[in-house]
């Protein structure tokens, strides 16, 4: 987790989870066009966090220069990949109704993609009390 990350806010009177949006770049490009490559961290995420797949996981392959997309709908929400090798980037979005659904994002892409940096966010989600709800605009 990183210094800007959300997480340092008060928690939210009614939780229902968290949001993880995770982008790695510098990635070997290579790597970030192979379905199987990215579709095997997917299950790995999924298994280790022990997630339940609803349905068949969905993923399109664009073609070089271009990357792959991968959508896993899960009874405790989603996880969403895209790919775009021609800059090196992946971006993963994990939202989940478990407060602890850590997964060891860094070392995994940096192994698995060649990731040169990994950036992490984590946003709570829920109903906080009035005195801690955000402005809107």
């Amino acid at each position: 987790m990183n210094a800007s990350s959300e997480s340092s806010v008060a928690a939210p009177s009614i939780s229902v989870g968290g949001q993880w949006i995770v982008d790695a770049s510098g990635c070997d490009a290579e790597s970030l066009q192979s379905l199987t490559t990215i579709l095997a961290i997917c299950q790995d995420v999924v298994e280790s966090l022990g997630l339940q797949v609803v349905g068949v996981p969905q993923s399109h392959v664009f073609g070089p220069p271009h990357g792959v997309t991968a959508l896993y709908l899960l009874s405790e929400s989603h996880l969403a990949v895209h790919t775009y090798p021609e800059h090196g980037v992946a971006t993963f979005n994990l939202v989940c109704c478990r407060e602890t659904a850590v997964w060891d994002w860094k070392s995994q892409l940096r192994s698995r993609l060649n990731a040169g940096d990994v950036r992490i966010r984590r946003l709570r989600r829920g109903a906080w009390a009035e005195a801690n709800r955000e402005v809107a605009e």
